[in-house]
This record gives structure tokens, C-alpha cells and sequence, in this order.
């Protein structure tokens, strides 16, 4: 999002034309597709700690609820974007699509920077967004959930404000709650996890065995860490990581050739991610550039931190060895670099495949608040894996049947699902 030349929803919407153009979309379908139907923008005062008021602005986008009601993130983040925004909202609508779940797609965002923030200031902004938006959101209509900077408790003071304003408990309006208060098991677990789902299938269509590879991973937050978790207990080995430094501004990798050691470097790292490189550095690390994972010599990249992360500019960087990279992060490959990656023939699991397991964590535990009735974390994470599963191997088996970039073909099934269901509801 640093990146002022770069645009997500240009290349959100340049991804749906080659894709609209696969399936031979009719003119009124890709008018509306291309564009989401309804954005809000918002601004929040909030009485700083030190006595002055500070105006937040804020957005939420529902870019196409033809398959149910809209779900997504919201996002804490300094250089947010409303750009940024529309793009993600139109990503979540593929996602939702891809593993068929009956949800549609949108996204939510405040400009602000949670470190520089007190617990009271976050709580403020979090309930003034609902007192801003709520009325256009619901359990039946649109469903947040936690995205970059923001976590369990911010999804839980959205709560409150909107059970509230509502005078009913209605834990359905909101997804990645606390356990206990209405969150299910797993959730936390579940983008991560997803990921290496996909990551495993892939090995196997692949014939490589997971014990005989390595990885390197961008990012040290939610997904890279249960990422890293799941693919340790199929016994591969990560290398390299990366986080974002608070303090520099800037961002360090940190390697470890006999492999990383998740339980050390969490206990290394701040609520955000951040790895101490000075700790790192005295338990055996190299702290090489931010941009150092991905060149690293390892058959698996998983870019798990921003979009625009994988340019044209770094994309030559990628080692010869790599055989398969898996996006944790939205968006996180431009289309120049996806070019010169599907030329040379990686393995591409894309983010709205391979990061789906949030959403569908986020699904179930939606199922669970409407029935009052909670599983077990083994049964959320069973269905989980035989979601994932089932949508790479449908997104495979067309990629083969088609000879179709494995993108194309999970762009191709999602695009599909949704344009169908606005023409049968009569839309187009």
C-alpha cells in the first residue's frame, strides 16, 4: 500500500477482464461485476487520550451479494486506502465463490496505525465505525471480521456497539470473536491452516514428498504463523521469514538454514508480528533486508504479509529452485510478475484459493452463532480441510481439463458461480 503507483482495484479489475473474457461474459455482467454496488465512507471523531479530537476516516464496501450476504475483513492500517478497499471486497467475492460458500464479498477499513494508538482510542474507533455503518450491515446483510491490526477484541466492541444500537443479541452480525463470546474454535488458526491444505494437495498432484522441502515465508503474523505451524507437523522445514520493524520502518527477513523455530521467534515477537531483529540476531538468525525471503533457495515461497509484494521488479529474484508459491496475503503478485511466474512454470496456488480458509472458518462459525450451537475444534478444522480440499481440487482438475493457469481456473469457477447467480436472480 506504500507503493502510490500501484492500484488494487485496477488490478483487481484488470484480473476480472481476462477472466470475463475466458467465459465470454455478456456486456451487462462484466458492468456489473467490474464495479461494487454500494460503498460507504465515513468520519469518526474520537477524543484522544491527551484531551484533543481526531477525525478518522473510514470506509465499507459490498462489491456483489447475488450468492448471500456479504462478509469481510476490516482492516486497522495507516496507508489504507478506499482503493485498496474496493479491490479487497471484490477479492472476497471470488473467495467466497471458490469454495462455494453462500456468501458474497466485501470490505471495511480505517486509516489509523494501532500502534501508535491506546486500547481506549482503538475501542473509540471501533464503535464509532458501527455507529457510522451498522445500519447498512447485519447478520443478513453484511458481516465484518478481523483483518490486518485488528483481532478478537475489536471484533467484540463492533459487537457490543451493534447489539446496542439494536437492543437484541445478534452475534451472527460479526465473525472472529473470542471464543467463549460467541467465536469458534479454530477461527484463529483457520487462514493459516487453509493455506498449507492447499499447500499439501499441491505437493501431491506435484508427486514431493513435504518432508523434503523448504520454505520461506513473508510475513509473521496470524496466517504466517499457523501457516508455519501446519506445515512443520507435515514435517517441511521454513528457512526464512519476515516482519515488519516499528521502530526502523522498515521491514527484515530472518533466516535460519536448519530452520526457523516458530515457539522461539514467538517468543520474540510483539502483538503485531514484529520479530525483535537484536533477540533474533543473538539466538542464531541472520537479519538480512525485508526484501531478502524471496530469494531464498527453497522450493515453496508463501507471500503472507501485503499486497504488491511480488512486482516485476523482484519477481527475477526467485530462485530456480522454487516449485511452488502459495499467496497467504491478498493480492500479493502484480500481473507482470504473475506473467513471468506462470511462463516459468511454478506451481501458483492464488490468494483466493489458498487464503480461503479464513472466510470459511469465518462461514462456520456464522452456522454455529445462528444455531447456538458450537463444535469442537477437531470438527471445524475437519470441515475446514474437506472444504479446501474439495475447492483445490476443483480448481485443479480444471486447470488440467482446460490446460488453464491454475489462477485463470479459480478466477473461471468463481467468476462463473457469481455472474450465474445474478442471472438467475434476474440482475442481468
Amino acid at each position: 500500500m506504500a507503493d502510490k503507483s500501484y492500484n488494487a482495484f485496477q488490478m483487481a479489475q484488470s484480473q476480472f477482464d481476462r477472466v470475463a473474457d475466458l467465459l465470454e461474459l455478456d456486456k451487462g455482467t462484466r458492468e456489473l461485476l467490474r464495479y461494487n454496488l454500494r460503498e460507504y465512507h465515513v468520519s469518526i471523531p474520537v477524543r484522544m487520550d491527551d484531551g484533543h479530537v481526531e477525525v478518522f476516516r473510514g470506509f465499507r464496501v459490498q462489491h456483489n451479494d447475488a450468492r448471500g450476504p456479504a462478509k469481510g475483513g476490516i482492516r486497522f492500517h495507516p496507508m489504507e486506502t478506499i482503493d485498496t478497499v474496493r479491490a479487497l471486497a471484490m477479492w472476497m467475492t471470488w473467495k467466497c465463490a471458490v469454495v462455494d460458500i453462500p456468501l458474497g464479498g466485501a470490505k471495511g477499513g480505517v486509516i489509523c496505525d494501532p500502534h501508535n494508538l491506546s486500547a481506549r482510542e482503538q475501542e473509540t474507533i471501533c464503535r464509532g465505525w458501527v455507529r457510522q455503518i451498522g445500519r447498512d450491515m447485519g447478520p443478513l446483510n453484511d458481516v465484518p471480521a478481523p483483518d490486518v491490526m485488528t483481532n478478537a477484541q475489536h471484533m467484540l466492541w463492533m459487537l457490543d456497539e451493534y447489539e446496542t444500537l439494536e437492543g437484541s443479541r445478534l452475534p451472527g452480525f460479526i465473525t472472529g470473536k473470542p471464543v467463549g463470546m460467541g467465536g469458534s474454535l479454530g477461527r484463529t488458526e483457520a487462514t493459516g491452516y487453509g493455506v498449507i491444505f492447499t499447500v499439501r494437495e499441491a505437493l501431491k498432484a506435484l508427486d514431493i514428498p513435504p518432508a523434503d522441502t523448504t520454505a520461506s515465508v513473508q510475513g509473521f503474523g496470524n496466517v504466517a504463523q499457523y501457516a508455519i505451524e501446519l506445515y512443520n507437523q507435515i514435517w517441511g522445514k521454513v528457512v526464512c521469514v519476515s516482519s515488519w520493524d516499528q521502530q526502523d520502518q522498515t521491514s527484515y527477513s530472518f533466516r535460519k538454514t536448519d530452520g526457523v523455530d516458530l515457539a522461539e521467534l514467538r517468543g520474540i515477537t510483539d502483538r503485531f508480528g514484529g520479530i525483535d531483529k537484536d533477540k533474533a540476531a543473538k539466538i542464531g538468525y541472520d537479519v538480512l533486508p525485508g526484501d531478502a525471503w524471496i530469494e531464498q533457495d527453497v522450493d515453496i515461497l508463501i507471500p503472507a504479509a501485503l499486497e504488491n509484494q511480488v512486482t516485476k521488479e523482484n519477481v527475477g529474484r526467485i530462485s530456480g529452485r522454487v516449485k511452488i508459491i502459495a499467496e497467504g496475503a491478498n493480492g500479493p503478485t502484480t500481473p507482470e510478475a504473475d506473467a513471468a511466474i506462470h511462463e516459468r512454470g511454478i506451481f501458483m496456488i492464488p490468494d483466493l484459493l489458498a487464503n480461503a480458509g479464513g472466510v470459511t472458518c469465518s462461514y462456520f462459525e456464522q452456522v454455529q452463532c445462528n444455531m447456538n450451537y458450537f463444535w469442537e475444534k477437531d470438527e471445524v478444522l475437519g470441515k475446514l480441510d474437506t472444504k479446501m480440499t474439495s475447492a483445490f481440487d476443483a480448481v485443479r482438475e480444471l486447470a488440467v481439463k482446460r490446460d488453464l493457469y491454475m489462477r485463470d481456473a479459480a478466477y473461471v469457477i468463481a467468476v462463473g458461480r457469481v455472474a450465474r447467480a445474478c442471472r438467475d436472480r434476474g440482475w442481468v
